[in-house]
């Protein structure tokens, strides 16, 4: 099942579909999406990043099928975290990951901000709210300071906190913005209204559904009424270079997935 340029939107998902590392992944997806979203991660235990030869092969891949991807920054890294030593660790992972990718085709670089392991933004006071703020917009003055990737390729995603928080910080610094609707679905966000606001900076899209609450499953669990939004709304604010990632990790949720975005092939 292929829906490879059969959207006015680069259709897209995951490294992590079948059970195997990125390569074999990437082969078996580069017929069937327009982008793959890189899940890259490392840590004292574990590490896929892959080597300078793994990057030539997936630079190589991209240039015969016609494909992007889509960086993840890694999740351990804390742009608003209150410590400065922290920001400035997780700000050099991110540019590790630019480095490392930089021979790649990309549509995107996607990041979170978030201020801490386990750290529960909804709950802080309004003086913390403006120091995670404060924060941000630093650890962003010295990744775009240290790098020559436009701050329009760096894309923030919706978490679970009202995404007009870190707004400001976004304008402020010339970002982007990864518009997570499994996001707004599973923490009850009015997508609606974050399309309204938010698509015009959207370069990807991040599409999963909710089920026994757990998020990032089929968008066949996506409520119908949301995936007729987003659609509509891709429709009437058409960019071809916008990337619509489905966030999942299975072949059986990429599967079901596509059939259920057939209706809306052109």
């Amino acid at each position: 099942m292929t829906c490879k340029q059969r959207f006015p939107f680069r259709f897209g998902t995951t490294s992590y579909i079948i059970p195997a590392d990125i390569i074999p992944n990437v082969e078996f997806l580069k017929d069937k999406v327009d982008d793959i979203e890189l899940v890259l991660f490392e840590s004292e235990e574990f590490s896929n990043l892959p080597s300078s030869a793994d990057m030539q092969k997936l630079a190589a891949l991209a240039c015969d099928s016609a494909l992007t991807y889509s960086v993840h920054l890694p999740l351990d890294v804390y742009a608003g975290h209150l410590d400065s030593r922290e920001r400035t660790r997780s700000v050099q992972k991110c540019l590790k990951i630019i480095e490392l990718t930089r021979s790649l085709p990309k549509s995107a670089f996607v990041m979170h901000f978030e201020a801490g392991p386990g750290i529960d933004i909804n709950g802080f006071t309004a003086d913390r709210k403006c120091r995670f703020i404060d924060a941000l917009q630093n650890s962003m003055s010295m990744l775009l300071t240290a790098t020559d990737e436009a701050a329009s390729a760096f894309c923030v995603e919706n978490l679970n906190y009202p995404f007009e928080l870190v707004w400001p910080v976004i304008q402020e610094s010339g970002l982007s913005v990864t518009l997570d609707i499994g996001h707004l679905e599973y923490y009850g966000y009015p997508t609606a209204q974050y399309l309204e606001r938010y698509l015009s900076r959207a370069k990807v899209l991040h599409m999963h559904g909710s089920l026994d609450g757990k998020d990032h499953n089929s968008l066949s669990c996506m409520k119908r009424e949301t995936l007729d939004l987003v659609m509509n709304a891709l429709s009437e604010h058409n960019m071809p270079e916008r990337v619509m990632t489905m966030e999942i990790f299975s072949q059986d949720d990429f599967l079901t997935s596509c059939a259920t975005m057939q209706p809306f092939l052109i």
